[in-house]
């Protein structure tokens, strides 16, 4: 048993903030962000939001995309870094939110910005044992939480948003490849100073961005390249190729060494900038027209090191 993408939304606060405001605070300008980084606006929660608001905003829009009532839902995952609370999980305010049923199980996943990827894969292989119709994977953070605004390093990176899909059973379509990873030597590259057990739950986020920048180019390729071997397939066999969102220059760089033209990558960080686990599902969210019938390339990296790729039939 298979399952297919039913349903894809996606939501991002109202709140938009372009590099010209940020350059108004900080030492910086829309031509220093753009240049280095194709980001041209963020969008940010407002007084009272939460990203249990956001996913679930995203998960409604998925369900009526697929044609599905929040009843016909068997399970919700979460991926974030950012939960509402310590506890219960932000999946289970999801479900309360939307209108889902008790039989509905919940959870979140950390793995930072791959955080979906990792979600996809737990969620295409819980299909696969045939006792669900139906689960919601949403990635969804709330970046401008722990983002310290007088960082420049890090300030012009970062946005918040939700992106959610169905996955629906199946008897075409599927995931056809995966591998993820986590490499725990490169923790300090890239991590949130705060946490529950240190006592502190105001730590903000810090990286070492030329480490960062390195891993994510040969992560990245790499693991897209093992996908597609393992497949059996060729690089001109995939229609699209949805990269995490983090910054231009990553992209550009990884599409170059794949020799693979621009219009087969999708790219929205100009638009919301890096929105952590929600990247890769609002990236879809964006072409949501057009991934019928092809075959999807995912790819993400994030802080841990957590890195993987995917390739689905859709």
């Amino acid at each position: 048993m298979s399952a297919v993408i039913s349903g894809i939304g996606g939501y991002l606060p109202e709140k938009a903030v372009t590099n010209d405001d940020l350059a108004s605070f900080l030492d910086t300008s829309n031509e220093w962000i753009l240049s280095r980084t194709g980001i041209k606006k963020r969008h940010i929660l407002c007084e009272g939001q939460t990203t249990s608001d956001m996913a679930a905003s995203a998960l409604e829009g998925a369900l009526s995309n697929a044609s599905i009532s929040p009843n016909e839902l068997d399970g919700i995952i979460v991926a974030t870094s950012t939960p509402d609370l310590i506890m219960p999980s932000t999946a289970g305010i999801v479900q309360k939110k939307v209108g889902a049923s008790v039989k509905c199980f919940v959870f979140d996943m950390q793995a930072a910005c791959a955080g979906f990827l990792y979600a996809m894969e737990l969620g295409f292989s819980m299909m696969s044992s045939g006792k669900y119709n139906n689960i919601a994977v949403i990635g969804a953070d709330a970046m401008s939480k722990i983002i310290d605004w007088q960082d420049r390093s890090t300030a012009v990176l970062f946005g918040d948003g939700a992106g959610a899909v169905i996955l629906s059973r199946s008897e075409r379509g599927g995931l056809l490849c995966s591998k993820i990873y986590s490499d725990p030597t490169l923790i300090d590259i890239l991590k949130a100073s705060g946490g529950v057990s240190h006592g502190d739950l105001n730590g903000k986020l810090c990286m070492n961005g030329p480490a960062v920048f390195k891993n994510a180019v040969d992560k990245l390729t790499s693991s897209m390249l093992e996908v597609i071997s393992l497949s059996g397939l060729s690089i001109d066999d995939i229609d699209l190729i949805v990269p995490h969102q983090a910054n231009q220059r990553i992209t550009d760089s990884v599409r170059h060494i794949l020799s693979v033209p621009m219009h087969k990558v999708i790219s929205t960080v100009a638009e919301h900038a890096n929105t952590s686990a929600a990247s890769i599902p609002l990236a879809l969210y964006s072409r949501r027209n057009d991934i019928k019938n092809c075959n999807l390339l995912l790819a993400a990296i994030g802080a841990g090191m957590t890195w993987g790729a995917c390739i689905i039939k859709t």
